[in-house]
């Protein structure tokens, strides 16, 4: 099946491989400047988490429309599209107005309200599988999107929960491959939060590429040591670039 294409600005997923790059949270203007600046030559999307749902509340949440309002001035300064994450129904307006994509986490998967809402804006969706989805259960939260109207989407593969806990979860190529061929839609792979280890993430963003998915997002901090979120996972920039460059 030949892959939709999701255009977001002059990037075009389902054709080339796309990288999206950022921290897990935005922290500070500081930080995202610093971190977006050191990458910008290697990366199509500019990430970074303004509300971030975190296991434990008394964790960072993030900056909220501070953060949406960081992101967009960052973004526009090294000229690339970003993107972040919505949780609420409630926020999607706002979010939209800050950003080029939606992204629905994995948490957020079957939040078939917040997907309903994302649905009818037209905006591009990145859609995360759920760390315990089964892949029909996420071509089902797809489904809710696209009733809605809106069917510019990419998929996120962002590894699964199983027995294994050698790493953070077990990344599912194989039915990130079957998603990808089932559903027409280009697919991405996240391997930061698949592997909660900075060592597996440049193997696994070449195996991404030379097995033809869409495109990868990894997380990128300018200091990973003093991050607020996923610090342990977290790239600096040079070792970000140097993935890229000889990709």
């Amino acid at each position: 099946m030949r892959t939709k294409i999701t255009k977001v600005k002059n990037i075009k997923f389902g054709k080339g491989f796309c990288v999206i790059g950022g921290p897990c949270a935005i922290e500070s203007k500081e930080q995202l400047l610093k971190t977006a600046e050191a990458i910008k030559k290697n990366i199509d999307i500019l990430r970074g988490g303004a509300f971030k749902p975190r296991s434990r509340p008394e964790s960072f949440q993030g900056l909220g429309k501070k953060g949406l309002e960081i992101l967009k001035e960052v973004g526009e300064k090294i000229k690339k599209p970003t993107v972040t994450e919505v949780m609420d129904p409630r926020d999607v307006e706002l979010v939209c107005s800050f950003t080029d994509i939606l992204q629905i986490g994995a948490r957020n998967m079957q939040n078939y309200p917040l997907l309903k809402e994302v649905g009818k804006t037209k905006k591009p969706v990145l859609l995360k599988r759920g760390f315990s989805a089964t892949l029909a259960e996420w071509y089902g939260a797809l489904d809710y999107i696209l009733k809605e109207g809106n069917n510019r989407i990419i998929l996120c593969e962002r590894g699964i929960r199983t027995f294994e806990r050698a790493t953070r979860f077990t990344l599912d190529l194989a039915g990130a491959l079957l998603a990808k061929r089932e559903t027409g839609f280009p697919v991405i792979i996240d391997p930061s939060h698949a592997t909660g280890n900075p060592v597996l993430i440049p193997p696994l963003v070449r195996a991404a590429k030379a097995a033809g998915f869409d495109g990868v997002m990894v997380e990128v901090h300018y200091n990973p040591k003093i991050a607020k979120s996923d610090a342990k996972q977290a790239l600096l920039p040079r070792e970000f670039n140097r993935i890229f460059k000889s990709l």
